[in-house]
């Protein structure tokens, strides 16, 4: 069976360079060096990748003896972490709004074209797992601004040595496929990739670069997502307490068969091998012959357990992850006992914390998104328009609409009816449905002035006859 490296892996501080090694171009001595810096930092990605999918440290364990049970059980709490925050957080699509419908017309399209709601969706995730990702934009063969998430094993980006830390280049790498049977690093074929200056992007393979080709942005076209500065991962904190809880589960299965495959002893009496399949199979003991029954002793012979002793522990586990990856257990029994909206924003309040600090990072990554796609005039004639844009995020909370709706009726006369109107969940837009309601009052008043100038016309009509006559 495969093991697993106990050393300790790297965590993703930034890759730096001064400046004045770049002054001259980019060599690929410089682009190789920077490539095995990263490489150290893939046991990481790997492992947390492996931990999201379920595949645990416990399966590389050495195996055990072929006579002990040897039970390898996963509770996949990183899947469970990062898909429940997911939901709660970014469940809901992101919006963006501009008060230049012509620009905020372009940035629909440009999303609607990325089917947006999946693509952030799953960036996220990989921000979760990994503690950052990269979004990357190009220009497809119609010219088209296009976008895709890449894992951070897949590509980095070089800071300058100063306290801005400035952005240089990035890298975006792979390795040719060979013949080799074995995933291991060594026998991985040639790398190629391609680097990315404000600039110029320039493919490489090998040791061979390519011309250049002119960057049309005029900024790398690469934004980095952090789920915080130091991006630590979602469930990383708390991987050591998974691995256990998965040992001791494991454990308490090995006690449980090893219990249901119990020695039967018989002392004082001698059983050959045809009565011992006849008790195995008809489950019936009967010994005679003996002058003393009581000096014959049949039992099984159990060890000790202790259940009490792992249930506890388990439970101790169990509270410790969800506390500490400050994601709430949403199928424990005090969710379904939370009787109104504020008892549940009390027990999410943890969970609401940590995606509050994820809103200001995504926010300060989606406006570098945009810049760099206002900075083409065939996308936006205003390279500035960026700047307008007001990013919203809102909670997946199931609502009690009947107390929002109540909630909402108090607050009359004491805000606008925008604000009132955005107390309400079911409420996307509160703009567009004050356009609404006015629209809904203008026809209303039409229609009633409508039908009063058609009575006051009767009466006139019925005047004039009385008058004839």
């Amino acid at each position: 069976m495969m093991t697993r490296s106990k050393n300790p892996y790297q965590l993703p501080d930034p890759l730096v360079c001064d400046p004045s090694r770049i002054q001259n171009g980019i060599s690929m001595e410089l682009v190789e060096e920077y490539i095995k810096l990263h490489k150290k930092r893939k046991q990481r990605y790997r492992y947390l990748e492996m931990m999201y999918k379920g595949f645990h440290d416990i399966f590389f364990s050495p195996n055990k003896p072929n006579w002990k049970p040897d039970n390898r059980l996963v509770a996949n709490f990183p899947r469970y972490i990062t898909d429940t925050f997911m939901g709660y957080a970014y469940g809901n699509r992101i919006k963006k709004t501009h008060p230049d419908q012509t620009v905020l017309d372009t940035i629909t399209a440009f999303e609607d074209a990325n089917e947006i709601s999946d693509h952030e969706f799953e960036l996220l995730k990989y921000v979760c797992i990994f503690g950052h990702a990269f979004e990357y934009l190009y220009q497809d063969e119609e010219s088209q601004t296009k976008m895709t998430a890449v894992k951070p094993d897949e590509l980095f980006v070089v800071y300058d040595d100063t306290l801005k830390q400035r952005a240089l280049f990035a890298v975006r790498y792979g390795y040719h496929e060979n013949n080799s049977q074995t995933s291991s690093d060594q026998n991985l074929g040639d790398v190629y990739g391609e680097i990315l200056t404000r600039d110029s992007i320039i493919a490489f393979d090998g040791e061979k670069k390519e011309d250049p080709q002119e960057n049309p942005y005029g900024y790398i076209p690469v934004v980095e997502y952090r789920l915080n500065d130091e991006r630590i991962g979602l469930f990383e904190t708390v991987g050591g307490l998974i691995e256990e809880y998965n040992r001791v589960i494991s454990e308490k299965a090995n006690d449980v068969e090893a219990f249901a495959e119990a020695y039967l002893a018989i002392l004082g009496a001698e059983v050959d091998e045809d009565n011992v399949k006849r008790i195995r199979d008809e489950r019936v003991i009967n010994f005679y012959g003996t002058d003393n029954a009581s000096d014959v002793v049949v039992q099984f012979l159990t060890k000790p357990t202790a259940d009490g002793t792992q249930e506890n522990l388990l439970d101790r586990l169990e509270k410790q992850i969800y506390q500490i990856s400050m994601v709430a257990n949403i199928s424990d029994e005090a969710y379904g006992n939370a009787t109104s909206g504020v008892s549940l924003a009390y027990k999410l309040q943890a969970m609401s914390n940590l995606a509050l600090g994820l809103d200001r990072k995504i926010e300060k990554s989606l406006k570098k998104r945009y810049k760099i796609f206002c900075s083409l005039a065939t996308n936006v004639p205003d390279p500035d328009a960026w700047k307008e844009i007001v990013i919203t995020t809102s909670r997946n909370i199931p609502n009690n609409r009947a107390e929002e709706t109540s909630i909402a009726k108090d607050a009359e006369g004491l805000v606008s009816k925008r604000t009132q109107l955005s107390l309400l969940s079911y409420v996307d837009d509160p703009d567009t449905e004050l356009e609404r309601i006015q629209e809904e009052e203008t026809k209303d008043s039409e229609l009633i002035q409508g039908l009063f100038a058609e009575h006051d016309h009767e009466e006139v009509d019925d005047g004039e006859a009385g008058i004839e006559k």
